[in-house]
């Protein structure tokens, strides 16, 4: 494929999250990278936050890897030990099965951007870290549960 034409790329916004905290995404979008290259074995995507926004719910991995870089203004990364504020070049690196969960706040008045690359596994498992949600993918397919595992109805 070669040159990925940027203006062309399938943009991303909202979550699958259900609600309320697909709600709580507002303000997150992102180019879809490595979809638009045809990749399949990892994703790369452009994550843009305008000021205010995050870019999940604080979460970790069972199965894939990710891999951060700030290219934009300020993102703060929210982690099990607390804040730590990033600006461009600045990078992370988040192992699958470590339970540090994870998020990224724009805390500016300004857009923060930051690519993120990760593992495409045909199963994932992500726990969330702040609210008692896990999210199963398998074959393309989401589906929400408590950490017990019952299938999940709304907040508890």
């Amino acid at each position: 494929m070669g040159v990925i034409d940027q203006s062309r790329c399938p943009v991303k916004t909202g979550s699958i999250y259900p609600e309320p905290y697909a709600s709580d995404m507002k303000g997150r979008s992102s180019l879809r990278l490595g979809d638009a290259g045809g990749l399949t074995q990892f994703g790369a995507n452009l994550v843009m936050l305008e000021p205010g926004a995050q870019s999940s719910l604080r979460h970790w991995h069972l199965n894939e890897d990710e891999f951060v870089m700030v290219t934009e203004g300020e993102c703060t990364l929210v982690q099990d030990e607390g804040a730590t504020v990033m600006r461009p070049g600045d990078c992370a690196a988040f192992p699958a099965g470590d339970g540090n969960g994870h998020h990224f706040v724009n805390r500016t008045d300004r857009m923060a951007r930051f690519l993120v690359v990760g593992t495409r596994s045909r199963r994932e498992v992500a726990t969330y870290s702040d609210v008692d949600l896990v999210l199963e993918l398998s074959e393309g397919k989401a589906r929400f549960s408590y950490r017990d595992g019952t299938p999940w109805e709304g907040p508890r």
